[in-house]
């Protein structure tokens, strides 16, 4: 007959794993109520996940920076721009001319432009003045063409800067050829059938002073001599001197010039009535936009009533290339018609303009 095992080694085994047991499950609670008497809410949940043995979330990584990864650049500070600097100053008309501004200087010894640059392919005469050349024509039918070109070239040399000692005052010297060439007259051989010589000295002072709205910008000092360069009877020829007075008005430019005609002797005198005709001064105006340029000049002997009026247009072109149109009515277009009165009418280039 089988006997049960012994009792007595199980019983206290069975003690001690139930005290254990009952330990644990009183820290157990030990701890969850110590939970529970966290106040802040992050720092509670925490201590739960630790007593019910969940995972806490891992940091996520730090990327480490590669030596190919660039880095995004550092934004730029923003830096002020600076102000643009101030337009340099408008030189008007007379101060490029007459180099009148500090701007304006260019020296000496440079040619500029004196009086206008132009070549007219077709000019039109109402009253081409046959007289003269009655003598030089072969044949007493043959008389001047009505229709012929005119061509200009005109110059000037700032010879000196500050005259005297003063400052203000500059020699010029300048030369001007007006040539009137009967192109299409082929039965006379298309000759030239005029061509004026003029050359000029001139001692111009800057002044500064306003009058009747008009700022007086010169004063110019000149002596001029004009002649044909013809002999006996198509001689023409005569000496001046002058005092031109420069103004202006916005885009506007005045001049006025008395002359004096310096006397010559009977003997040598090719036209001895010529002021009579052309007067003792003339007035020009010239007023400039930003495409157009327009002149005016007029001439009058109050005491003979003789005088003339010329008209200029210039515009643009192509690049420095303008186009240039002329009227002139009254006497002394040239010089050997300052005592024949004709209209005249032409048109075609210029390269500069005048004063």
């Amino acid at each position: 007959m089988k006997r049960n095992p012994p009792l007595r080694g199980i019983i206290p085994l069975a003690l001690l794993c139930a005290g254990l047991l009952g330990h644990a499950q009183a820290a157990s609670m030990a701890d969850w109520e110590g939970c529970s008497s966290i106040p802040a809410d992050v720092d509670r949940l925490t201590c739960y996940d630790r007593v019910s043995g969940r995972a806490q979330p891992e940091a996520a990584p730090v990327p480490q920076a590669t030596p190919d990864a660039k880095s995004p650049p550092a934004p730029q500070p923003v830096v002020a721009q600076a102000a643009p600097p101030p337009n340099p100053k408008l030189l008007s008309t007379l101060s490029r001319h007459w180099e009148l501004d500090d701007e304006a200087k260019q020296g000496a010894f440079l040619f500029r432009p004196h009086h206008a640059n132009y070549f007219l392919p077709l000019k039109v005469s109402n009253r081409p003045n046959n007289t003269p050349f009655q003598d030089s024509l072969s044949q007493p039918d043959q008389e001047l063409d009505p229709v012929e070109t005119e061509l200009q070239l005109s110059f000037k040399i700032k010879a000196m800067e500050g005259m005297f000692g003063y400052d203000n005052a500059d020699l010029w010297f300048g030369y001007t050829i007006t040539s009137f060439w009967q192109a299409y007259n082929s039965t006379i051989s298309s000759p030239f059938r005029e061509s004026d010589y003029s050359p000029e000295a001139m001692l111009v002072f800057r002044t500064d002073y306003e009058i009747a709205g008009l700022r007086g910008r010169f004063l110019n000092i000149g002596a001029l001599h004009q002649s044909n360069g013809r002999s006996e009877g198509l001689s023409r020829s005569w000496n001046r001197i002058y005092a031109q007075f420069g103004f202006e008005r916005d885009n506007l430019a005045l001049l006025i010039r008395p002359w004096y005609r310096i006397p010559e002797s009977a003997g040598n005198d090719d036209n001895p009535d010529i002021e009579d005709y052309l007067g003792h001064g003339d007035l020009t105006a010239v007023y400039r936009d930003e495409r157009n340029a327009y002149s005016v000049l007029l001439r009058k002997n109050f005491e003979t009533g003789y005088g003339a009026m010329e008209l200029n247009w210039s515009f643009p072109l192509v690049g420095r290339l303008k186009g240039y149109v002329r009227y002139f009515n009254g006497y002394g277009e040239s010089l050997i018609d300052y005592n024949h009165s004709q209209q005249t009418f032409g048109f075609g280039v210029s390269l500069t303009e005048g004063m």
